[in-house]
């Protein structure tokens, strides 16, 4: 079975971590995360962070530091 994890920025829903053997995809819900969107993260920790600093800021973090599809 799939397992999946909400992604939420103070309140707002702006995607879900969904648990991969590789790390777990983000698949964004809301536009400002786009960049981020089928990326893969080593963990869900990770995801969490990078989506807000992503929301909070406007910017992505950089490709070298997210482990790529």
């Amino acid at each position: 079975m799939i397992q999946s994890h909400v992604v939420e920025i103070d309140g707002t829903f702006v995607g879900a971590a969904v648990r991969q053997q590789d790390g777990y995809r983000f698949v964004a819900v809301d536009v400002r995360l786009d960049e981020l969107d089928g990326r893969i993260w080593p963990s869900l920790d990770a995801v969490r962070r990078d989506a807000r600093n992503t929301f909070v800021m406007g910017r992505p973090p950089a490709r070298q530091t997210l482990m790529l599809a």
